[in-house]
């Protein structure tokens, strides 16, 4: 359903030792840093529309974390576990550990994370193991 995505964060060096952290975690690759953003994952085109693209963007303001939430596809159950391993030891807040959610469905394993501005973020396989 989504194309591209922009996280704001008030410090984008500590937002990056987070965020680089847990797209490595998820195989997604850093594409792009500027001073104020940095870009993750692969663009789409006109003759490969299949992608999905992050940046995450310094505003200088503090974060007014309210409920937002983004979830990121994981290939498999191993990636959410590193994902929220990589969150925790890189500045985030555990929100949810890596388990089963089976109130979504019978094969959903996810993990939560508060980054550190607060923004919720999530990790999910949807495959069996």
């Amino acid at each position: 359903m989504l194309d591209h995505v922009s996280i704001t964060v008030a410090d984008l060096p500590r937002a990056a030792r987070f965020y680089d952290a847990v797209m490595a975690a998820l195989g997604v690759p850093c594409v792009w840093r500027e001073a104020d953003a940095i870009g993750y994952g692969l663009r789409s085109s006109a003759e490969d529309d299949g992608h999905t693209y992050l940046t995450i963007r310094a505003t200088g303001a503090v974060i007014q974390a309210d409920r937002r939430h983004w979830c990121f596809r994981a290939p498999d159950r191993g990636a959410v576990d590193a994902f929220h391993a990589a969150g925790v030891a890189h500045g985030g807040t555990d929100d949810g550990p890596p388990g089963l959610r089976p109130h979504y469905h019978a094969h959903y394993y996810a993990a939560f994370l508060l980054d550190p501005d607060g923004n919720r973020v999530e990790a999910v396989c949807h495959r069996p193991p």
